[in-house]
Formats: C-alpha cells, sequence, structure tokens
C-alpha cells in the first residue's frame, strides 16, 4: 500500500512543460561557409589590432549538412525548401517535392494557426530563398508567378506573409512599365493595394515613418529597388536603408501587431547578397556584407534579450565561391582589402563609361589605372591585366580575381560547394540543436518549437487540384527540367571518369 501512496502522489503532481517561444526568427546568410567567417574576423582583426570574435561567434551551436535530392551540392531553391518544409527535393524546386507538388512551409503554417508573418531579405523579395518560405513553383526563375502567390494574388490560401522587405519591385509591374520583369499585363503593385490590402512602398521616408517598427499596420511591403538591393559597401543610406534596420523595424512592427492580436510571429531574415558576392568573386562585397550580417544578428541578440519569448537560428543554404584563404608562403592579406571602398560591380560600371568617354586611348587607360584599379585597390597593375580587363567576359569578376589574388584570396568555383554550413542558435531550446543536422531537420524543429504540423498544410495543399496542376510543368518544361538532370548526371559522369 505504501507504494501505491506513492505512485497516486505522484500521478498528482503537475506536468512541468519545456517553455516555448512565441516567436521565432530564421535568418539565412546566403553563401555564408565557414571560410566566409573566418574571412571576416581576420579583416577585423586587422582593423582594430586586436584578436577579437565576430558577434555570431558567440552564437554557434552546430553545423548543418546542406545536400539535395538530386546533387552533393545544393542551390538556393531546394535549399529553401529544405528549411521551410523539411523535404529534400530537386535544385531549383520552390516549395515542392520531387513530383512537382506543393509542401507545406513552416511560414504557412504559422499563418494558418495565427502567427504573424514577415519576409525580410537583401536580394529580389521573389528571390529562391523568401519565395520558398512562401510559395510553391516548380522553377526558382518562375519569379513572376512567386510575386503573385506573394501578395495573395493565386496562393490557395490566399495572403500568407504579412510583411515583405526587399527588392524586386519590377515582378510587381505590367509589362507596360518600362521598369517591369514581367511578360503580361498583371499589375501586383496596384492588386495587392485593392484586393489585398498590402500598403506597397518604395519610398525610404515611408520606411522611416515606421519609426523603428513602432508604428506603422499590416500588411506592408517596402520594396526600394527594381531587382536586388545593393551591396552594403556600395549602399546609398539615403535610398535603402541597412540589413540591420530591416530587421529591427521588422521585428518590432511584428512583435507589436501579434501582441494586438494576442498571437506570435514568424519571421525569415536573409543577408542574401553575401551568396552574389561569391559568384562574382569579389571580396569586398563578400566582406561587408558579412560584416552588416554580424551587426544584423547582433542587433537581433539585443533584441531577443528584451523579448525573452522569441528565439533565434541561423544557418546558411550553402557556401558559394568554394572560398580559401592563403597563398604558398602560408599568409593571406588583409591589408589589401582595406583601400577599396566600393565592390568590384561599382568599379565594373565605371570602367564601362570610361571606355565610352570622348578622349584619347593614353587618357582612357591613365583613367582606367586609376578609377578602377587603383581606386578599387590593385596596384602595380600590368600591361597584361590591363589587357586582360578589355577582353574579360565579365569585368566585375575579373577585377575580383584580380585583388583576391593580391590578397592571397584562393575562389575554387564560380557556383556554390558542398561544405557543411555553420549552425547559430540564440533564446529558448536552441541549445537542442548543438551537433551535426540535416537542413530538413532544422526545419522540423522549428515547426516543433511553434507547434505546427507541416504534414496538415501539406495535405491542405495538395487537396486543392486546381493549384496542383496550376504549378505542375507542361510537357516542354518537363523536358527541361529532365534535360537539365541529364546533362547534370553526364558532366558528374564525365568528372568521374576524367583522367588527371
Amino acid at each position: 500500500m505504501k507504494g501505491t501512496s506513492i505512485l497516486l502522489a505522484a500521478m498528482a503532481m503537475p506536468v512541468i512543460h519545456a517553455a516555448k517561444p512565441k516567436n521565432y526568427v530564421f535568418f539565412l546568410p546566403d553563401g555564408y561557409g565557414p571560410a566566409s567567417e573566418t574571412f571576416a574576423r581576420d579583416y577585423a582583426n586587422f582593423v582594430d589590432e586586436a584578436t577579437v570574435k565576430l558577434p555570431v561567434d558567440s552564437f554557434a551551436i552546430g553545423q548543418v549538412r546542406t545536400k539535395s535530392s538530386d546533387s552533393l551540392v545544393t542551390d538556393s531553391a531546394a535549399a529553401a525548401t529544405a528549411y521551410a518544409c523539411g523535404i529534400k527535393t530537386y535544385n531549383g524546386a520552390i516549395g515542392v517535392d520531387g513530383n512537382h507538388l506543393p509542401c507545406g512551409t513552416v511560414l504557412e503554417a504559422a499563418k494558418l494557426n495565427g502567427y504573424l508573418t514577415g519576409l525580410v531579405v537583401t536580394s529580389r523579395i521573389t528571390h529562391a530563398s523568401p519565395a520558398g518560405f512562401a510559395t510553391h513553383v516548380y522553377d526558382r526563375d518562375m519569379e513572376a508567378e512567386i510575386a503573385e502567390q506573394l501578395v495573395g494574388y493565386s496562393h490557395p490560401f490566399g495572403r500568407v506573409v504579412d510583411l515583405m522587405m526587399g527588392g524586386g519591385k519590377c515582378f510587381f509591374l505590367p509589362q507596360s512599365d518600362e521598369n517591369s520583369c514581367r511578360e503580361d499585363d498583371v499589375d501586383l503593385w496596384s492588386t495587392a493595394q485593392k484586393r489585398y490590402d498590402w500598403t506597397m512602398t518604395s519610398s525610404r521616408e515611408a520606411f522611416d515613418n515606421l519609426h523603428k517598427g513602432e508604428s506603422g499596420d499590416l500588411p506592408f511591403a517596402f520594396i526600394p529597388a527594381n531587382s536586388h538591393m545593393a551591396y552594403e559597401a556600395d549602399r546609398d543610406p539615403q535610398r535603402e536603408p541597412s540589413l540591420t534596420e530591416m530587421a529591427i523595424t521588422a521585428l518590432n512592427l511584428l512583435d507589436r501587431k501579434a501582441k494586438e492580436h494576442e498571437t506570435g510571429f514568424f519571421l525569415f531574415l536573409e543577408a542574401s547578397r553575401i551568396d552574389h558576392a561569391g559568384h562574382g568573386h569579389d571580396p569586398i562585397a563578400h566582406l561587408f556584407d558579412i560584416i552588416e550580417y554580424n551587426r544584423a544578428m547582433l542587433a537581433v541578440k539585443h533584441w531577443i534579450d528584451d523579448h525573452d519569448d522569441t528565439a533565434l537560428l541561423s544557418a546558411a543554404d550553402h557556401e558559394c565561391g568554394g572560398l580559401t584563404l592563403g597563398v604558398p608562403d602560408y599568409a593571406w592579406y588583409p591589408s589589401v582589402l582595406a583601400r577599396a571602398e566600393h565592390t568590384s560591380e561599382y568599379y565594373a560600371a565605371i570602367y564601362k563609361d570610361i571606355v565610352h568617354f570622348n578622349s584619347t586611348e593614353a587618357q582612357r587607360e591613365s583613367l582606367i589605372i586609376d578609377r578602377v584599379f587603383g581606386d578599387y585597390g590593385i596596384d602595380n597593375v600590368t600591361p597584361k591585366e590591363i589587357a586582360g580587363l578589355v577582353t574579360a567576359n565579365s569585368a566585375a569578376i575579373f577585377l575580383g580575381d584580380l585583388l583576391s589574388a593580391r590578397a592571397g584570396i584562393n575562389w575554387s568555383t564560380l557556383g556554390h560547394s558542398a561544405v557543411d554550413t555553420t549552425l547559430f542558435g540564440y533564446g529558448l531550446n536552441t541549445e537542442k540543436l548543438v551537433g551535426n543536422f540535416e537542413n530538413i531537420e532544422v526545419g522540423h524543429f522549428i515547426a516543433a518549437e511553434l507547434g505546427l504540423k507541416l504534414k496538415d498544410v501539406t495535405e491542405q495543399l495538395q487537396a486543392n487540384q486546381n493549384f496542383v496542376k496550376l504549378i505542375q510543368p507542361n510537357v516542354k518544361a518537363k523536358k527541361l527540367l529532365k534535360r537539365f538532370q541529364l546533362e547534370h548526371e553526364h558532366d558528374i559522369m564525365q568528372a568521374h571518369t576524367r583522367k588527371h
């Protein structure tokens, strides 16, 4: 009887459940590999003449494996879908599985559960990473269709996003507009405002009028650039806010409105253009976008310190550029990067203007040496290098490679690589992700922390036969997808059999 009494007493004790976050932030530094972190840290140490840590160094908890379903080297679309839906899919897929069927995302599940949602990026808002969290198309290049789903125009659930900040205005404008990227007459900019109650703005003043999120209503879209927003090194603060400014404004706005509705929020942030700089072999663009990502992460950390019901996870989708640091004499030289104030893209535009400048060839060459090579930090230019710039397919990449070589920086590819990326976490329960995980496990973890059931959302999406048919590739598109896959497999076989 004594044992029975103890059992009954134990059964009467209250069950204590582990606290769960009310809000979740997933921050994706696109193309940010382990070498990129060392790169930025070494530069910061050179500038400060001290051995210091980057802000994100204090948040590192694990690693993420990044492969897609059809390649050990993922693209951003498959990786975003893995994080958002918790499934592996093929490169190029946005919110769909290998059969082109839609999969429920963390953001959609959050919205259906009453949460507020946001997407804040420095790429086009229609680009692969943000699209993977809120839309469903079989090919990432279908940005016009992605824009339609983002505002609620063709999404089966209607509007699932409450807040958008990023570039890509051209995909919201009808083809009659000179700035449009669309091939139809759909005016999403106006439709979003009239039919779905969006406030659509490109104005820096309108952004500032949010007063860091203490003012303003939802749904709200701030899209100041026709394509991608500027690299941090080239950004004009009169036209575009920084990623940090957008992140804090989004957090405050979502938190304020969520409290009014007695709910929580899910926010996707992306330092998008770290990746673009890797593709372009531009160490300056890569560096300062990494530094801005770190600045934004620290700001989000401080925000969470005042809002302990919010958790943060951050991981790249993949590494980009195959970045390595060092030359045969066991050194690399951050000092080489200290002179440039802008990106290779910026100086390539100056070069283009000089080429068309009405002057003698000698005058043009002098301007190129001074205003392009010199201002970018490339000293002791050789005649061969000047001639190489003239014949280069991409002046920006050519300049980036020259500066990189002088600094002892090496790029092994213009694409992505397969290395694991670092997982960062801060806030409630993020310590549970210590270790090495597949990217899909990160998505499942966030869903579980918010009490979301991705499977139920997937079933709802796939039950909508009209939508399923709408997003299926036609015969021609299927052939193109299959051809891409076969060519990819052929390249792999050739690589395996090629003699070295």
